[in-house]
Protein backbone atom coordinates (compact mmCIF):
# COMPACT_ATOMS: atom_id res chain seq x y z
CA UNK A 1 0.00 0.00 0.00
CA UNK A 2 0.93 3.36 -0.89
CA UNK A 3 -0.54 5.03 2.45
CA UNK A 4 -2.58 7.22 0.05
CA UNK A 5 -6.00 7.15 0.88
CA UNK A 6 -8.21 7.35 -2.52
CA UNK A 7 -11.31 9.38 -1.86
CA UNK A 8 -14.24 8.24 -4.08
CA UNK A 9 -17.52 10.30 -4.89
CA UNK A 10 -20.90 8.72 -5.11
CA UNK A 11 -20.91 9.66 -8.90
CA UNK A 12 -18.13 8.78 -11.50
CA UNK A 13 -17.83 9.39 -15.22
CA UNK A 14 -15.75 7.31 -17.18
CA UNK A 15 -15.80 7.15 -20.87
CA UNK A 16 -19.18 9.05 -21.21
CA UNK A 17 -21.04 7.17 -19.07
CA UNK A 18 -21.55 7.54 -15.23
CA UNK A 19 -21.78 5.27 -12.88
CA UNK A 20 -22.68 5.54 -8.98
CA UNK A 21 -20.88 3.90 -6.31
CA UNK A 22 -24.46 1.80 -5.67
CA UNK A 23 -24.30 0.50 -9.32
CA UNK A 24 -27.75 1.57 -10.27
CA UNK A 25 -27.88 3.45 -13.17
CA UNK A 26 -30.78 6.16 -12.90
CA UNK A 27 -28.29 9.32 -13.32
CA UNK A 28 -26.72 7.96 -16.88
CA UNK A 29 -30.00 6.92 -18.09
CA UNK A 30 -31.21 10.54 -16.89
CA UNK A 31 -28.24 11.86 -18.89
CA UNK A 32 -28.90 10.05 -22.16
CA UNK A 33 -32.24 11.26 -21.70
CA UNK A 34 -31.24 15.22 -21.36
CA UNK A 35 -28.76 14.40 -24.38
CA UNK A 36 -31.68 13.11 -26.69
CA UNK A 37 -34.17 15.37 -25.46
CA UNK A 38 -31.48 18.51 -26.75
CA UNK A 39 -31.39 16.83 -29.82
CA UNK A 40 -35.02 17.20 -30.43
CA UNK A 41 -35.20 20.68 -29.07
CA UNK A 42 -32.50 21.39 -31.90
CA UNK A 43 -34.65 19.60 -34.65
CA UNK A 44 -37.30 21.91 -33.61
CA UNK A 45 -35.90 24.59 -33.85
CA UNK A 46 -33.98 24.10 -37.40
CA UNK A 47 -35.96 21.62 -39.03
CA UNK A 48 -39.21 22.41 -41.16
CA UNK A 49 -39.48 19.56 -43.16
CA UNK A 50 -41.09 16.57 -41.72
CA UNK A 51 -40.75 14.19 -43.81
CA UNK A 52 -40.76 10.53 -42.56
CA UNK A 53 -37.56 9.62 -44.36
CA UNK A 54 -35.37 12.78 -43.28
CA UNK A 55 -37.25 12.09 -39.79
CA UNK A 56 -36.13 8.79 -39.62
CA UNK A 57 -32.58 9.15 -41.02
CA UNK A 58 -32.44 12.08 -38.61
CA UNK A 59 -33.36 10.21 -35.51
CA UNK A 60 -31.27 7.73 -36.26
CA UNK A 61 -28.55 9.25 -36.81
CA UNK A 62 -28.60 12.06 -34.58
CA UNK A 63 -30.63 10.76 -31.71
CA UNK A 64 -31.09 7.14 -30.39
CA UNK A 65 -27.42 6.94 -30.36
CA UNK A 66 -27.46 9.25 -27.43
CA UNK A 67 -30.05 6.31 -26.00
CA UNK A 68 -28.07 3.44 -27.39
CA UNK A 69 -24.18 4.58 -25.76
CA UNK A 70 -22.74 1.48 -23.80
CA UNK A 71 -26.07 0.22 -23.10
CA UNK A 72 -24.52 -3.28 -22.63
CA UNK A 73 -23.41 -2.03 -19.23
CA UNK A 74 -26.23 0.32 -18.38
CA UNK A 75 -29.58 -1.52 -19.70
CA UNK A 76 -32.49 -2.09 -17.08
CA UNK A 77 -33.92 -4.97 -16.68
CA UNK A 78 -37.60 -5.30 -17.63
CA UNK A 79 -38.55 -6.45 -13.95
CA UNK A 80 -40.03 -4.83 -10.95
CA UNK A 81 -38.21 -1.70 -9.82
CA UNK A 82 -36.86 -0.47 -13.41
CA UNK A 83 -39.97 -0.12 -15.08
CA UNK A 84 -40.12 4.00 -14.36
CA UNK A 85 -36.62 4.22 -15.92
CA UNK A 86 -37.46 2.06 -19.23
CA UNK A 87 -40.43 3.80 -19.87
CA UNK A 88 -39.21 7.37 -19.47
CA UNK A 89 -36.46 6.24 -22.09
CA UNK A 90 -39.24 4.71 -24.70
CA UNK A 91 -40.80 8.27 -24.47
CA UNK A 92 -37.51 9.85 -26.26
CA UNK A 93 -38.84 7.74 -28.96
CA UNK A 94 -42.83 8.07 -28.73
CA UNK A 95 -41.93 11.87 -28.36
CA UNK A 96 -39.79 12.00 -31.53
CA UNK A 97 -42.21 9.70 -33.35
CA UNK A 98 -45.19 12.18 -32.47
CA UNK A 99 -43.48 15.14 -34.63
CA UNK A 100 -43.54 13.13 -38.27
CA UNK A 101 -45.72 14.10 -41.16
CA UNK A 102 -49.24 11.48 -41.09
CA UNK A 103 -48.17 9.83 -37.66
CA UNK A 104 -48.31 12.00 -34.88
CA UNK A 105 -52.12 11.24 -34.04
CA UNK A 106 -51.24 7.59 -34.26
CA UNK A 107 -51.25 4.80 -31.05
CA UNK A 108 -47.34 4.93 -30.73
CA UNK A 109 -47.75 0.81 -31.37
CA UNK A 110 -49.17 2.38 -35.44
CA UNK A 111 -46.36 4.45 -35.26
CA UNK A 112 -43.32 1.98 -34.38
CA UNK A 113 -45.19 -0.75 -37.07
CA UNK A 114 -45.55 2.40 -39.92
CA UNK A 115 -41.83 3.13 -39.45
CA UNK A 116 -40.50 -0.23 -39.15
CA UNK A 117 -39.17 0.27 -35.60
CA UNK A 118 -38.76 -1.73 -32.55
CA UNK A 119 -39.21 -0.29 -29.14
CA UNK A 120 -36.08 0.56 -27.43
CA UNK A 121 -36.25 -2.10 -24.82
CA UNK A 122 -36.44 -4.56 -27.60
CA UNK A 123 -33.15 -3.18 -29.53
CA UNK A 124 -31.49 -3.07 -26.13
CA UNK A 125 -32.37 -6.76 -25.72
CA UNK A 126 -31.18 -7.27 -29.21
CA UNK A 127 -27.82 -5.69 -28.72
CA UNK A 128 -27.25 -7.26 -25.78
CA UNK A 129 -27.60 -10.69 -27.53
CA UNK A 130 -25.80 -9.80 -31.34
CA UNK A 131 -22.83 -8.93 -28.06
CA UNK A 132 -22.83 -11.83 -26.44
CA UNK A 133 -22.72 -13.63 -30.16
CA UNK A 134 -19.42 -11.79 -30.70
CA UNK A 135 -18.03 -12.58 -27.10
CA UNK A 136 -19.01 -16.14 -26.89
CA UNK A 137 -17.49 -16.35 -30.35
CA UNK A 138 -14.35 -14.40 -29.89
CA UNK A 139 -14.89 -12.01 -32.46
CA UNK A 140 -13.69 -9.40 -29.84
CA UNK A 141 -11.45 -9.71 -27.91
CA UNK A 142 -13.06 -8.85 -24.25
CA UNK A 143 -15.51 -10.79 -22.18
CA UNK A 144 -14.29 -14.52 -22.62
CA UNK A 145 -14.53 -14.99 -19.03
CA UNK A 146 -18.32 -13.93 -18.83
CA UNK A 147 -19.74 -17.25 -19.86
CA UNK A 148 -19.75 -20.68 -18.92
CA UNK A 149 -20.97 -22.96 -21.78
CA UNK A 150 -23.39 -25.82 -20.83
CA UNK A 151 -22.77 -29.29 -22.14
CA UNK A 152 -25.00 -28.75 -25.25
CA UNK A 153 -21.99 -26.12 -26.15
CA UNK A 154 -24.38 -23.63 -27.64
CA UNK A 155 -26.10 -22.78 -24.05
CA UNK A 156 -25.01 -20.96 -21.25
CA UNK A 157 -25.01 -21.47 -18.02
CA UNK A 158 -25.95 -19.15 -15.10
CA UNK A 159 -23.88 -18.09 -12.36
CA UNK A 160 -25.92 -17.28 -9.06
CA UNK A 161 -24.22 -14.70 -6.79
CA UNK A 162 -22.66 -15.93 -3.82
CA UNK A 163 -23.95 -13.02 -1.73
CA UNK A 164 -27.12 -13.37 0.60
CA UNK A 165 -27.49 -9.53 0.13
CA UNK A 166 -31.15 -9.05 -2.35
CA UNK A 167 -29.46 -6.02 -3.28
CA UNK A 168 -26.41 -7.36 -4.59
CA UNK A 169 -28.33 -10.28 -6.42
CA UNK A 170 -30.28 -7.29 -8.04
CA UNK A 171 -27.49 -5.76 -9.24
CA UNK A 172 -25.26 -8.90 -10.51
CA UNK A 173 -28.75 -10.14 -11.91
CA UNK A 174 -29.04 -7.00 -14.05
CA UNK A 175 -25.77 -7.16 -15.79
CA UNK A 176 -25.18 -8.48 -19.34
CA UNK A 177 -24.23 -11.77 -18.58
CA UNK A 178 -26.92 -12.93 -16.25
CA UNK A 179 -29.49 -10.67 -17.92
CA UNK A 180 -28.89 -12.17 -21.73
CA UNK A 181 -28.96 -15.86 -20.76
CA UNK A 182 -32.50 -16.32 -20.68
CA UNK A 183 -32.92 -14.87 -24.08
CA UNK A 184 -29.93 -16.91 -25.71
CA UNK A 185 -30.85 -20.41 -24.07
CA UNK A 186 -34.59 -20.05 -26.36
CA UNK A 187 -32.86 -19.04 -29.89
CA UNK A 188 -32.97 -21.78 -32.00
CA UNK A 189 -29.34 -23.99 -32.34
CA UNK A 190 -28.39 -22.30 -36.44
CA UNK A 191 -29.20 -18.80 -35.01
CA UNK A 192 -26.69 -19.31 -32.15
CA UNK A 193 -24.29 -20.79 -34.58
CA UNK A 194 -24.07 -18.29 -37.22
CA UNK A 195 -21.32 -18.41 -39.07
CA UNK A 196 -20.84 -14.18 -38.49
CA UNK A 197 -22.71 -11.43 -37.01
CA UNK A 198 -23.99 -10.32 -40.26
CA UNK A 199 -25.74 -13.80 -40.20
CA UNK A 200 -26.40 -13.70 -36.70
CA UNK A 201 -28.52 -10.51 -37.16
CA UNK A 202 -30.35 -11.66 -40.41
CA UNK A 203 -30.87 -15.18 -38.77
CA UNK A 204 -32.34 -13.25 -35.71
CA UNK A 205 -34.55 -11.46 -37.58
CA UNK A 206 -35.87 -14.56 -39.23
CA UNK A 207 -36.32 -15.73 -36.18
CA UNK A 208 -38.60 -13.60 -34.40
CA UNK A 209 -41.03 -13.36 -37.91
CA UNK A 210 -41.43 -16.65 -38.22
CA UNK A 211 -41.87 -17.85 -34.77
CA UNK A 212 -44.87 -19.67 -33.00
CA UNK A 213 -47.24 -17.43 -31.48
CA UNK A 214 -47.24 -19.96 -28.45
CA UNK A 215 -43.26 -19.55 -28.22
CA UNK A 216 -42.76 -17.36 -24.30
CA UNK A 217 -39.86 -15.91 -23.28
CA UNK A 218 -38.84 -14.55 -26.56
CA UNK A 219 -36.77 -11.04 -26.34
CA UNK A 220 -39.57 -8.97 -28.63
CA UNK A 221 -42.10 -10.24 -25.77
CA UNK A 222 -40.81 -6.91 -23.95
CA UNK A 223 -41.98 -4.75 -26.55
CA UNK A 224 -45.66 -5.72 -25.52
CA UNK A 225 -45.30 -5.16 -22.14
CA UNK A 226 -44.33 -1.60 -23.23
CA UNK A 227 -47.16 -1.09 -25.57
CA UNK A 228 -49.71 -2.46 -22.25
CA UNK A 229 -48.04 0.09 -20.54
CA UNK A 230 -48.57 3.11 -22.69
CA UNK A 231 -51.64 2.27 -24.38
CA UNK A 232 -53.63 1.52 -21.63
CA UNK A 233 -57.44 0.31 -21.70
CA UNK A 234 -57.76 4.16 -20.67
CA UNK A 235 -55.70 5.80 -23.48
CA UNK A 236 -57.74 3.32 -26.00
CA UNK A 237 -60.81 4.57 -24.53
CA UNK A 238 -60.15 8.05 -24.73
CA UNK A 239 -58.28 8.38 -27.62
CA UNK A 240 -60.77 9.64 -30.36
CA UNK A 241 -61.90 12.45 -27.84
CA UNK A 242 -58.08 13.19 -27.32
CA UNK A 243 -57.63 13.60 -31.20
CA UNK A 244 -60.16 15.73 -32.12
CA UNK A 245 -59.15 17.73 -29.17
CA UNK A 246 -56.07 18.05 -30.65
CA UNK A 247 -57.44 18.44 -33.93
CA UNK A 248 -59.57 21.75 -32.68
CA UNK A 249 -56.73 22.94 -30.31
CA UNK A 250 -53.76 23.59 -32.54
CA UNK A 251 -51.83 25.44 -30.26
CA UNK A 252 -51.88 22.70 -27.62
CA UNK A 253 -50.35 20.03 -30.35
CA UNK A 254 -47.76 22.51 -31.27
CA UNK A 255 -46.48 22.76 -27.60
CA UNK A 256 -46.94 18.95 -26.59
CA UNK A 257 -45.02 18.86 -30.10
CA UNK A 258 -47.27 16.88 -32.46
CA UNK A 259 -47.77 16.85 -36.18
CA UNK A 260 -51.16 17.51 -37.22
CA UNK A 261 -50.10 17.34 -40.68
CA UNK A 262 -52.14 14.37 -42.27
CA UNK A 263 -51.20 14.48 -46.27
CA UNK A 264 -54.43 12.16 -46.98
CA UNK A 265 -56.81 15.05 -45.37
CA UNK A 266 -55.14 17.55 -47.39
CA UNK A 267 -55.58 16.14 -50.54
CA UNK A 268 -59.49 15.08 -50.16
Amino acid sequence: SSGINAEYGGQEKDLGVLTCSSMQWDSNIKACIAKANRMIAWVTRNLILRDRQVMLSIYKTIIRPHLEYCTQLWSPVDAHGNWASIIELEKVQKRFTSMIDDLGLLPYSQRLEKLKLTTLAERRIRGDLIETFKIVNSIVDYGGSLFTHGRSGSNLLSRPSRSTSTDIKKIVNSFLPQRVIGYWNKLPTDVKCSESVDHFKARLEYHKNNCSHYDTETFWEVSTKIIDKIETESYLRNRIKHVEYLKSNPDVAKRKGINLYCSSEKNT
